[in-house]
């Protein structure tokens, strides 16, 4: 969701070497996918500023049926955000609270098939949940998508939990309680990059903000930024 489609469209071409195609204005209210080596990777679509939201990044969990989706996550503690609707020719979108606070989207699927490319530089490479209720979180995605979770690790200082495990993971939630003492439960996109140095440069040209520098992890050089009006994502160089 982005105040400034234009802007974001040359931010992200930018930094990701994305190419657009737009959606039918009548049906698709100004939608456009982004696509790498013509595979669609990510969206775009009008934040009114009016809205009172603020420009952000979600990720929508495929689902099978949709309203049992929306049953599912009021029965777990969550709440409706958007109801079920259907994309005309596309699939069936909602929007929930899941029961931590973090939004998050789902789909349905028909036409659109989501991302077809995953890992690869302009991708995305990872998706995470931060949340300060850590267990609460977990077992909800395993009551309301199912998720078959493998515990990552379970220290003190580092409490992680995967969908799947080893390579066949998906996504992950963090316990971020001991890090982030103020910050709300919120997910968290991971693009790949090629050089994550290079990327932050030519982001900081462009108006973004680095909320964390690049630096070497067990899982590639990551780094936090955030786009010229504010949408956190974060690169990483696997």
């Amino acid at each position: 969701m982005t105040s400034d489609p234009e802007r974001s469209r040359e931010f992200d071409a930018s930094l990701f070497g994305w190419r657009y195609e737009a959606g039918d204005e009548e049906i698709y209210g100004g939608y456009v996918t982004a696509f790498v080596d013509g595979a669609p990777v990510a969206g775009m679509m009008k934040n009114d500023p009016a809205s009172g939201n603020p420009d952000v990044w979600s990720t929508y969990l495929r689902v099978e049926d949709i309203a049992a989706a929306a049953e599912a996550v009021m029965a777990a503690g969550g709440k409706v955000m958007m109801p079920p609707m259907e994309v005309p020719g596309q699939g069936h979108m909602a929007m929930f609270i899941d029961a931590g606070g973090a939004v998050v989207g789902a789909w349905q699927f028909g036409g659109h098939t989501g991302f077809q490319l995953k890992g690869e530089p302009g991708a995305p490479f990872w998706h995470e949940l931060h949340t300060r209720e850590y267990a609460h979180q977990v077992k909800f995605y395993e009551d309301v998508s199912s998720w078959d979770t493998s515990v990552m690790s379970d220290s003190e200082d580092f409490r992680y939990t995967t969908l799947k495990s080893g390579d066949g993971s998906r996504a992950g939630i963090i316990d971020a309680s001991f890090i982030f003492r103020r910050v709300l439960s919120n997910g968290q996109i991971y693009f790949g990059v090629a050089d994550a140095d290079a990327v932050v440069e030519t982001a900081v040209s462009l108006g973004a903000q680095v909320i964390h520098a690049a630096e070497d992890s067990t899982f590639g050089r990551m780094a936090t930024l955030a786009d010229p009006a504010g949408a956190v994502f974060k690169i990483d160089q696997a």
